[in-house]
């Protein structure tokens, strides 16, 4: 059970900044908290500020939120589960865009507007509703009165706002949003916000990505008794599942796609359209990718599709590699002068082929369903990172050997998809030895393995 009111006192809050400003180790902390607090509240100190710097590097950022001026800077309420499952500061300061529809689309005749009313529903900690614009009243649902206390605490400090709360089931207030009878306990909402759970225990990645709570079929069903809203799924959901209607947008830094959102109604600004979006660390947009739909990308019969469900597990160092692969109409061919890499977001959205061959209509694959690419000139950055190739050969250790030595490389990078090897090992059996750089690929050639030697383009 939440202590609340022991995490959020004055007290705790100001030995966690001792302990931290001394770089208390664990056993020290344990000692003080010891002279002051039961065996059960030290237990729930000592978790809590396990998640101290992990919520302030996740939300607080370069300190550049305002918090109230009545709430402790930088502390927020959650526990470990809650705090997994909520959305990053550089995602969420994007996604508080999207909101502006919302306000335009509440503006009366005379140019006047009211501000709109959000359920975040499944609220947990806040984070969805953090970064909403701070005159919208926000109200978040849950089942579980922890999350509730959280996200209370959380709109104080984040929102600078005494947002509301429901203890209910998001399914029945949804249904209720439709209601004649508006009340002050229970006002209707105009949008939503929901982001159903994916793990049933801290630590676990909920696998099935039809397996979540409420089900997408479910959300789909909520979000007809909301003028619009937005659906946070995991991005790997099939996306021919998505109803038509709703626009799809894959968000994402240069290095990952973290999320996949569907949004409904007046919130979908280009209906029928996938859209990737890649930010920066404060939030905003350094590229996006707009496409019609294409049911091609999206339906394949059972022959086709095998040939991209191919998952090669890299065992090594106590890892698990696996091969990044994604729907494509690139066409197969050999090797050209150049492979490249396409940011996750494209690799997620599927958009990656049409991307390419809108600036090089000579890209292709190399072998299916594996998202190498290659082409005769460089693919635009940050789309790709491409790399000049310098050579080939097959995976054996005298042939990886020779071509290193006949570029005279010492410093090696491997990258590896579709092959069974760990990578540091591997660096290790091939002992480099020279004064140049390179990358090195591990893949395949129309399904056979083979090495490649490249150099990294500038961006």
């Amino acid at each position: 059970m939440l202590n609340a009111e022991l995490l959020t006192s004055a007290k705790v809050q100001d030995f966690i900044e001792l302990a931290t400003k001394k770089k208390m180790d664990a056993l020290q902390v344990s000692t003080h908290l010891a002279k002051e607090f039961s065996n059960e509240d030290r237990a729930a100190i000592m978790d809590y500020m396990a998640l101290v710097p992990k919520f302030r590097d996740k939300f607080f950022a370069e300190n550049s939120i305002k918090t109230a001026k009545n709430a402790p800077a930088s502390f927020l309420l959650c526990d470990k589960l809650a705090l997994e499952q909520s959305t990053a500061q550089d995602i969420g300061r994007w996604k508080s865009t999207l909101w502006e529809r919302a306000r335009q689309a509440n503006r009366n005749g005379d140019n006047s507007e009211t501000a709109p009313i959000v359920h975040d529903l499944c609220c947990g900690m806040g984070g969805d509703s953090f970064y909403l614009p701070k005159d919208f009243l926000t109200i978040g649902v849950d089942l579980d009165e922890n999350r509730l206390e959280m996200y209370r605490y959380n709109s104080k400090v984040m929102r600078d706002s005494d947002d509301h709360t429901i203890l209910a089931d998001v399914r029945e207030i949804a249904k209720q949003n439709d209601s004649e009878s508006v009340t002050l306990a229970l006002p209707k909402a105009d949008y939503f916000t929901i982001d159903p759970a994916r793990r049933a225990i801290e630590g676990e990645n909920q696998r099935d990505l039809r397996n979540l709570t409420p089900t997408f079929e479910e959300v789909i069903e909520i979000s007809k008794h909301y003028k619009g809203g937005m659906a946070k799924i995991p991005p790997g959901y099939p996306i021919s599942e998505i109803p038509r209607g709703t626009e799809i947008l894959y968000i994402g830094s240069r290095t990952d796609c973290r999320e996949c959102l569907v949004l409904f109604g007046e919130l979908a600004q280009s209906p029928d359209h996938v859209r990737a979006v890649m930010v920066d660390k404060t939030g905003n947009a350094i590229a996006e990718w707009n496409e019609m739909r294409d049911e091609k990308r999206e339906t394949r019969n059972e022959s086709e599709q095998s040939q991209y469900d191919h998952n090669y597990e890299l065992e090594g160092r106590d890892r698990v590699y696996t091969t990044a692969s994604s729907e494509s109409d690139l066409p197969l061919g050999g090797i050209s002068k150049f492979i490249a890499e396409p940011a996750p977001v494209l690799l997620r959205s599927h958009l990656f082929g049409v991307v390419a061959l809108a600036h090089d209509e000579t890209t292709h694959l190399i072998s299916p369903g594996i998202a190498y690419v290659t082409s005769e000139k460089p693919l635009p950055a940050p789309a790709f990172a491409n790399y000049e190739i310098l050579g080939s050969s097959e995976i054996s250790t005298s042939a990886v050997r020779a071509l290193l030595k006949s570029h005279d490389i010492g410093k090696l990078t491997l990258k590896l998809r579709g092959v069974k090897v760990d990578p540091d090992q591997e660096i290790k059996r091939l002992k480099p030895k020279g004064k140049n750089a390179a990358t090195l690929f591990y893949t395949r050639l129309n399904g056979e393995k083979i090495a490649i030697l490249t150099r990294r383009c500038e961006p």
